[in-house]
C-alpha cells in the first residue's frame, strides 16, 4: 500500500510525536542531566529538529553500543569538520578526541588523511579520471 505524506503526517500527529514543546523539554532535561546545562545552539534549533538531532547524537556518540570507539568517532568527525570546513566541528571534535585519549599525532594524522583525500578527489575530478578504468587497475569490482 502506497503511503502518502499526508497519511504519514497524520500517523505521526496521532502518536503524539508532534508535541514539540513536551519533547524539547524532555531533551533539555536529559542534556542538563548529562552536561549540567543546555548549550545555546541546542535552544536555537527548531522544535521539530531538536528531538531527532539529539536522538541521533546520543545514539552515535554517547553509547558504547556502536562498532566504533569514542576516539575513532571523534577523529573521523574532526577530519570531516576540517574538510567542510566547520570551525565549530574542528574545535569540538578536537576536544572530544583529546578527551577520548587521542594524541596530538593522531589528531594531526586524521587531519592529514582528510587533506590527502580531498587532494586526491580534486585530482581525480579535475583530470576527469575514468572511474571504471581506475577500479579495474586497482583490483576493484
Amino acid at each position: 500500500m502506497k503511503r502518502t505524506i499526508a497519511t504519514i503526517a497524520a500517523a505521526v500527529l496521532s502518536t503524539g510525536l508532534a508535541q514539540a514543546q513536551d519533547t524539547r523539554d524532555a531533551v533539555n532535561a536529559e542534556i542538563t542531566a548529562m552536561f549540567g546545562g543546555v548549550p545555546t545552539f541546542m535552544n536555537e534549533m527548531a522544535d521539530a529538529a531538536v528531538v531527532g538531532i539529539w536522538k541521533q547524537t546520543k545514539s552515535l556518540y554517547f553509547t558504547d553500543a556502536t562498532a566504533l570507539d569514542s576516539k575513532t568517532k571523534a577523529l573521523i568527525s574532526l577530519a570531516v569538520g576540517a574538510q567542510i570546513p566547520c570551525q565549530y566541528c574542528v574545535w569540538m571534535d578536537t576536544n572530544s578526541a583529546r578527551m577520548a585519549g587521542a594524541t596530538d599525532q593522531e589528531i594531526a594524522e586524521a587531519v592529514a588523511i582528510a587533506g590527502h583525500t580531498r587532494n586526491m578527489s580534486t585530482i581525480f575530478y579535475g583530470l576527469q579520471t575514468d572511474f571504471d578504468v581506475m577500479k579495474a587497475e586497482l583490483g576493484g569490482p
